[in-house]
């Protein structure tokens, strides 16, 4: 049984867990190596404490099993099948024996636990899996390291493309169109997620969605994007101004360079996750904007492009080696714009190792 796998068992045993449902897709690839969208269809990794894991997937996706080396029990099942009939037969015997049950209750949804309890006895307790497999997937091994760092590398490129893209009236669709075609003429299959480029008043939008606005004098320019490599991800985002720039705009711009490295510099293990956010809100908050900073410093990154921990105020973790998090002030004014710099970060034994380069420096493009 692979190490990932044997930390979960080891955290079954230790709580008394009987039995645990595996169905997100982040998760099951993480322990068992195999990615599967199975859309409306069934498909999970079964755990029993006593040392059994079966995979259940439908049979159309039998080579992508194989392919990940799956050494251990599998269910296949066609459309024309019921998938928890077939697993109740071959381990009802075991079945009838499990009073705690683990599933990801952060994810899982509620139609599949009620197929669930179809093959479980009556007054299983269920429990949350989810905290255990974060507190896993949390320190990453060098292969993933390797995985990020590759992706970090590409996120810089993609930038350069955006920014090597910028031209007075081009469309924030645009820039989107032109970096995620040159990533798949490299042979990147995927983002990490929708590209986002905003211009103008909409960079207040920390999440706002590119569209056919165009792109004049004076306006700021977010541009925010990750790559996915062998599923794991990066993230990125710089903002520039066009052409000039207004005072506000500079002293924006300056007010979140040193909020992240106030709290890039809190960045070594032992230090209490809270303090990072602390770390970078003080400085926004000093120079009159913390009403305008209004989501944490940062989050996890890996499989998920937000994963654990929460790099917030109230958190009271600390930071160990081998984790990966983002580190992202921002400010945003409404119908003015905002400004945030986030950069990708290892903790390693002494420090951390920023792992994306772009330049953070404020640019004025031309």
């Amino acid at each position: 049984m692979n190490q990932r796998i044997e930390q979960l068992f080891q955290w079954m045993k230790r709580d008394y867990i009987d039995a645990a449902w595996i169905t997100s897709s982040e998760n099951v690839y993480y322990l068992t190596g195999c990615y599967v969208e199975p859309h409306e269809r069934l498909f999970g990794l079964f755990l029993f404490a006593k040392g059994d894991a079966i995979l259940i997937f439908p049979k159309m996706e039998r080579a992508t099993v194989r392919n990940a080396a799956w050494k251990h029990t599998t269910i296949s099942y066609d459309d024309a099948q019921d998938p928890w009939r077939l697993f109740q037969s071959q381990f009802d015997q075991d079945l009838i024996k499990i009073n705690t049950m683990a599933i990801e209750k952060e994810s899982i949804v509620y139609s599949r636990v009620e197929q669930l309890m179809t093959v479980l006895p009556k007054g299983v307790e269920m429990i949350g899996a989810d905290h255990a497999i974060n507190q896993i997937r949390m320190i990453k091994d060098q292969d993933e390291i390797k995985n990020i760092q590759e992706a970090c590398q590409l996120a810089d490129e993609a930038m350069q493309i955006g920014v090597a893209s910028i031209k007075e009236g081009c469309t924030e669709l645009d820039i989107v169109a032109k970096i995620e075609f040159e990533m798949k003429r490299k042979g990147i299959q995927e983002m990490a997620f929708q590209t986002i480029v905003l211009f103008g008043e909409k960079t207040a939008l920390p999440h706002g969605r590119p569209d056919r606005t165009r792109l004049k004098e004076g306006d700021l320019i977010l541009i925010d994007l990750g790559v996915r490599i062998n599923g794991y991800c990066s993230d990125l985002t710089r903002t520039f101004a066009f052409q000039s720039v207004t005072e506000r705009q500079k002293k924006m711009m300056e007010t979140v360079l040193q909020a992240q490295q106030a709290a890039l510099r809190h960045c070594k293990p032992q230090t209490q996750i809270g303090d990072i956010d602390h770390a970078a809100r003080s400085i926004i908050t000093q120079a009159g904007w913390g009403e305008y900073f209004i989501h944490r410093t940062g989050h996890g990154l890996g499989l998920g492009i937000h994963e654990y921990p929460s790099i917030s105020g109230d958190h009271r973790g600390y930071l160990q080696p081998g984790m990966v998090i983002t580190i992202e002030p921002g400010i945003y004014i409404p119908k003015v714009g905002g400004v945030r710099v986030e950069d990708d970060v290892y903790i390693s034994d002494d420090g951390y190792q920023r792992l994306t380069q772009f330049p953070r420096n404020f640019q004025i493009l031309e």
